[in-house]
C-alpha cells in the first residue's frame, strides 16, 4: 500500500517526506505546482497529484491505494486579503481530506493542528485535557484549526479512525517560510535585523525543534488513539530567554529596543492599512501583536507517555539551527539535510 500526503512541500512536510522516503511504502504527494517540488529528494519514491485540498477530486484520486494519511496542509499566514481564505483551506479543505479518508477506506490519518487551538495559558502549561468549547480567537488561523478539530471528531464519530497532533512554535533548519517564523526571526536576530522586541518579551511560548515534530507525526501514526489529540512541543521559555539563549551560542548580542503593546498595535494597524493600499503582505498584524502578548505554554506529557514522544532540550535544537544559520550565509544553496547533519557532528 502508500502514504497519503497533504503539506509535504511545506516546512515540516518535507522533512517528514525525507524520513518516509526511506521506508518502503510508496508516496502519493499532493502538490499544487511543478516549481514547489523543485528540491525535494528522493523523487522516485513519489507519485505527484497536482491540485489542492480544496478540490476534492484532487484529494480523493491522489489517495486511492493509499491506507494511511498525513494531513498537514494549511493556509498559515499571520494576515490574509481574503480572511474566508483561512476558512476554505484550513477546514473546508480537512473536510474533504476527512470524506476521501472514508470513502478510500484509510487505515488511519494523523491530522496536524495546532497547539493554538487549546487557547492561551495562564498559570500553569496546557494539557490535551484543557481542551474546551471557544467562541474567542486571537487570529482567524486559530478560529480555522480550531473548526477543522471540531470537524475532524465529527469524522471520528463516523468511524474514520484519526488522530490529531498539536505541534507548538516550530523552528530548525529547512524553508524559511512563515511555517519556520521562529527560525526566520532567529535569522534576522544573529544578522542584528531584529532590533525590537514586544514588551520586553515577558511572555513565554513552547518550542519544538523540527525534526522531533516528525518523529511525533510517525510516532502518532504507529501509536496515536483514535479521536485523540498530542501535543508535540518542546522546552517553555520567554521571548527574551529566547534571545539570551541565541546570545550565548552565537557568542553575539545585538541592541533590543522594547516596543509597548500599544505602539505595536499602532505599527501593525499602519502596516495593515500600507498593505491594503499597496498589495503587499504587512510585516506585523494586530492579530499577531495580540497573539505575542499572551503565553502560550504547554505539556507534551501525553504524548511522552502515550507515543514514546522525545524533545531535543531547546538550547541543542537552537545551537544546530543558529550553524545552520551561519553555514546559510557562506553556502546558500547547499542542502539543508546534509548541513544539519554537518552541525550536529560539530556540536557534538
Amino acid at each position: 500500500m502508500a502514504i497519503f500526503i497533504t503539506g509535504g512541500t511545506g516546512f515540516i512536510g518535507r522533512k517528514l517526506i525525507e524520513r518516509l522516503s526511506l521506508e518502503d511504502e510508496a508516496l502519493h504527494l499532493l502538490v499544487r505546482s511543478q516549481s514547489s517540488i523543485a528540491n525535494l529528494e528522493r523523487k522516485e519514491k513519489i507519485r505527484f497529484f497536482y491540485g489542492d485540498v480544496t478540490d476534492e477530486n484532487s484529494v480523493l484520486e491522489g489517495m486511492k491505494g493509499c491506507d494511511k494519511v498525513y494531513h498537514l496542509a494549511a493556509y498559515a499566514r499571520n494576515w490574509s486579503f481574503e480572511k474566508n481564505q483561512y476558512y476554505k483551506v484550513n477546514v473546508r479543505g480537512a473536510v474533504n481530506v476527512f470524506e476521501s479518508a472514508l470513502k478510500n477506506r484509510v487505515k488511519k490519518i494523523v491530522f496536524t493542528s495546532s497547539c493554538v487551538t487549546l487557547g492561551p495559558s495562564q498559570d500553569r502549561a496546557l494539557t490535551e485535557k484543557d481542551w474546551k468549547p471557544r467562541e474567542n480567537f486571537y487570529t482567524e488561523y486559530e478560529k480555522s484549526k480550531y473548526l477543522a478539530e471540531l470537524e475532524a471528531l465529527k469524522f471520528v464519530e463516523k468511524g474514520l479512525n484519526l488522530v490529531m497532533v498539536n505541534p507548538t512554535r516550530v523552528y530548525g533548519p529547512g524553508l524559511l517560510t512563515e511555517a519556520n517564523s521562529v527560525t526566520r526571526i532567529a535569522q534576522q536576530y544573529i544578522e542584528g535585523k531584529f532590533p525590537l522586541i514586544l514588551n520586553r518579551g515577558k511572555e513565554i511560548g513552547n518550542y519544538a525543534f523540527v525534526e522531533d515534530v516528525v518523529t511525533g507525526h510517525i510516532l502518532a501514526m504507529e501509536k496515536g488513539k483514535p479521536g485523540e489529540r498530542y501535543l508535540l512541543g518542546g522546552d517553555n521559555i520567554s521571548l527574551k530567554g529566547l534571545f539570551s539563549l541565541m546570545n550565548e551560542i552565537t557568542q553575539t548580542k545585538h541592541l533590543q529596543i522594547n516596543v509597548p503593546p500599544g505602539i505595536a498595535r499602532f505599527i501593525a494597524w499602519l502596516e495593515e492599512k500600507i498593505a491594503d493600499l499597496f498589495k503587499k503582505y504587512p510585516m506585523i498584524s494586530r492579530d499577531w501583536v495580540d497573539t505575542f502578548l499572551q503565553n502560550w505554554v504547554y505539556s507534551t506529557e501525553k504524548a511522552g507517555k502515550e507515543l514514546g514522544y522525545k524533545y531535543l532540550p531547546l538550547k541543542e535544537g537552537l545551537k544546530i539551527t543558529c550553524e545552520w544559520i551561519l553555514n546559510q550565509k557562506t553556502a546558500p544553496n547547499r542542502d539543508s539535510t546534509k548541513l544539519l547533519t554537518e552541525a550536529k557532528q560539530r556540536i557534538r
